[in-house]
């Protein structure tokens, strides 16, 4: 019979303790998962997977090491903690290492209001296979739609706990749900594909299988004919499904790692505008029913809402312990980590203000330009924020569009496309990054 989650973590502080640990922070997390792959109506593959995974970090003094299992015997967890205040002895000390104070500790925490736990029954993989079978048959329903690639649907469960040396202990558990079709249209070396999906917590807030798989095929069918852009500078507009990337590149620039190396293009841009006048950017860990909810970060510190940037300016970086002490700065409750690693700083639910035009407002408004649906590679300098990415979607022609678009490059600087950033009202509530589609009036393209 396996140990709960909370025994799990006291016995490994103890083990910690009892080898010599002078600090140690511990996880326990027992995950399900179920998934179904669907082609040609048939089941293709279903795999399930159940298991426990604890992790221990122990700290020496200012010297840490972290180590992870998943053997939750008596013995296993004793070799462990020898075997990571071992590895802490010989570690470089750190003095910005170990754990919060006390009075930094989450405390108190209402996690019924994150809505994070769904209680209806798991789905049977029969109805997970149906839901794909569902989402294929509608994508070739979809005239031009020559096969489908693939179409998934699959379902999991985590139960997290955490608990520290010097008194914290809490855990939640959450559930995930989630389903997606790729079609193909096309043939021979003019096949074009795309995608749609949808991931919720919550079985009931699914998307429709139907119209998951319809709206694959349609957007692989606008792919098609594909012609190279010409070369210049254009306006460019990053569609909703991708346009996150661009508010993701603000976030690791003012992620607490990248500004206690120095290693960033806005590590000198505190308190200086970093998007137009009016928009912001709000993260908010306690957003009901949404991926990055939580109620403590990975070091037992509370979550909160917070303005990372507010009216334009940039408020603040994102903390855990290490890089708050590096930086002299309070922890932000950002830190995150798995069983097998220590923390880092992430962010949690981000939304970026919204605009008040349509994205076929913004379309009709951008005149001649490229409407990017889709991104592959990346070069971005983490020093200076140039950026250069590949790119395809459908070109714009005195405000309509008129044919797909690939084999492109764009490029341009972070800080000067930010600052010009115009936002449609497209964003989707419900994800954890909840960005619209952005468009940027001046960007250089390479193609033919």
């Amino acid at each position: 019979m396996s140990q709960p989650l909370d025994a799990l973590t006291k016995s490994l502080l103890h083990a910690a303790q009892k080898a010599g640990a002078s600090d140690a922070d511990a996880k326990a997390v027992q995950a399900t998962s179920v998934s179904v792959d669907v082609r040609g109506g048939a089941l293709e593959q279903a795999e399930r997977a159940e298991g426990v995974d604890i992790g221990l970090r122990v700290f020496v003094g200012h010297r840490s090491a972290s180590v992870s299992a998943s053997d939750t015997s008596s013995r296993t967890i004793e070799e462990m903690a020898e075997r990571a205040v071992a590895m802490a002895k010989e570690a470089p000390e750190d003095p910005h290492a170990g754990l919060a104070d006390a009075g930094q500790l989450a405390t108190d925490w209402d996690i019924d209001a994150l809505q994070l736990l769904d209680e209806t029954p798991e789905p049977l993989p029969a109805n997970l296979q149906e839901d794909a079978a569902r989402a294929e048959a509608a994508a070739q329903t979809v005239k031009g739609v020559t096969q489908v690639q693939s179409a998934s649907a699959g379902f999991s469960a985590h139960e997290i706990h955490f608990a520290t040396s010097n008194g914290f202990a809490g855990g939640y558990a959450r559930t995930d749900r989630g389903l997606s079709c790729v079609a193909i249209a096309g043939s021979g070396a003019s096949m074009e594909r795309d995608y749609d999906g949808d991931s919720r917590i919550f079985q009931s807030d699914m998307r429709d299988a139907d119209d998951i798989g319809t709206c694959a095929g349609q957007r692989a069918l606008a792919r098609l004919d594909a012609r190279k852009p010409p070369t210049g500078a254009y306006p460019v507009l990053f569609d909703e499904r991708i346009s996150s990337s661009l508010i993701g590149h603000l976030l690791a620039a003012v992620n607490g790692m990248s500004i206690a190396r120095g290693a960033s293009w806005l590590r000198d841009a505190m308190g200086q505008a970093v998007l137009p006048d009016g928009m912001s950017v709000i993260e908010d860990p306690h957003r009901p029913r949404t991926g990055g909810s939580r109620p403590f970060d990975g070091e037992g510190l509370p979550t909160a809402r917070r303005m990372i940037v507010e009216d334009g300016v940039l408020q603040g970086w994102t903390l855990d312990l290490a890089t708050a002490r590096k930086l002299g700065l309070p922890a932000t409750g950002n830190a995150a980590r798995g069983t097998s690693s220590g923390p880092s700083p992430s962010n949690w639910n981000i939304e970026l203000s919204q605009g008040i035009q349509s994205r076929d407002d913004l379309i009709r408004d951008m005149g001649t330009g490229l409407l990017v649906t889709s991104m592959i590679g990346s070069t971005i300098n983490p020093n200076t924020g140039d950026y250069s990415r590949g790119a395809s979607g459908l070109w714009v022609e005195n405000g309509e569009v008129t044919h797909a678009i690939n084999e492109c490059t764009i490029a341009g600087n972070l800080r000067d496309m930010l600052r010009q950033i115009i936002p449609a009202n497209d964003a989707r509530p419900h994800l954890s990054r909840v960005v619209p589609s952005l468009l940027v009036p001046g960007m250089t393209l390479a193609g033919a």
